[in-house]
């Protein structure tokens, strides 16, 4: 199915699916030029922002993040997809919901803002993708996710950190330790997740698999799926991709940078290579456009987003979306 409006297709398109010719420079930028709406009958996949950075240790900024990622969206809602060769949308059903609203000057309100958020989305049997924000962004969606697909799940993690330094305080946010709560809530099971990218040091990693950086670059990309896939087999996974994996030569618009990292070609061939996974929820986070140079980190993250909902596609003309 095929939607040819000429311009602003995110306000004007009837249809969940098709494209619309856009001029890449003007427009209303929902992600890849998607319908606007908070209409969720039919819709495959929700995507929407979470504008939080009042978790973060270090530079804040990833609340303009999803904007930034919108924004960047705009040349790859112009042609079809690379390598995929088609238009996702015209089989899967995605729309931009807007982002999260939560009371930043009431911090305790936040996580459980975050939380009904997502069962919203969910509870309409769309999946989502969401955009940070800062990393700990996740914790509250993983909540969410582990109520509405049973849990433990398994974690598919792209990072520079951790993120699973000990924090007993329920209601503290840290960037750095939701996975530490994640492990000890029972919301994701260690031995069948993953952690891609790693590059500091925690003197317990709690029981999951890390495929640090040097592994990656010294023993390949195609040896870093296959044990990524070997990990997880076909556990309900969610997978988070902290833009910081990426060398900050590739994202440097980022709150806490560590040399060292992924390079983009590594990570996206990465992220195409987990059709076989049963992904059950997505998110790219931690893009601070305030540091970012020509955009080139917020253009990494729209790929790599694009590439997550190819993947849906793909699952959902094969019957297992």
């Amino acid at each position: 199915m095929t939607d040819l409006i000429k311009g602003d297709g995110a306000i004007r398109r009837q249809s969940l699916y098709g494209s619309s010719i856009e001029n890449t420079y003007a427009g209303v930028l929902s992600f890849m030029r998607r319908n606007y709406t908070r209409n969720l009958d039919g819709v495959d996949v929700v995507v929407s922002g979470i504008p939080l950075d009042l978790s973060v240790t270090f530079r804040s900024g990833a609340r303009q993040g999803p904007q930034a990622i919108r924004a960047a969206s705009v040349q790859l809602a112009e042609l079809k997809p690379y390598p995929w060769g088609f238009d996702p949308f015209d089989d899967l059903a995605v729309v931009d919901y807007g982002d999260c609203w939560f009371d930043a000057h009431n911090p305790l309100t936040i996580k459980p803002s975050i939380i009904e958020h997502a069962r919203t989305i969910l509870a309409s049997g769309a999946k989502m993708l969401t955009f940070g924000g800062d990393h700990f962004v996740t914790y509250p969606l993983l909540i969410a996710h582990a109520e509405k697909y049973g849990k433990p799940l398994a974690l598919l993690h792209f990072d520079a950190h951790c993120d699973t330094w000990p924090d007993d305080e329920p209601d503290s946010l840290n960037h750095g330790t939701m996975f530490y709560k994640a492990v000890k809530e029972g919301l994701v099971d260690p031995a069948k997740s993953v952690q891609v990218g790693i590059r500091t040091w925690n003197d317990d990693f709690m029981g999951i698999n890390v495929l640090d950086a040097p592994w990656v670059h010294d023993n390949g990309v195609d040896a870093t799926i296959a044990e990524i896939k070997k990990t997880i087999g076909d556990a309900p996974v969610y997978v988070t991709f902290d833009i910081d994996c990426l060398d900050p030569a590739a994202a440097p618009g980022t709150g806490t940078p560590v040399p060292g990292g992924l390079s983009t070609a590594q990570a996206l061939k990465i992220i195409r290579n987990l059709g076989d996974l049963n992904i059950v929820g997505m998110d790219v986070v931690e893009v601070a456009p305030s540091y970012d140079q020509s955009e080139i980190t917020a253009l990494a993250a729209a790929h790599i987003a694009c590439d997550m909902l190819c993947l849906m596609r793909n699952k959902k003309v094969a019957g297992k979306l």
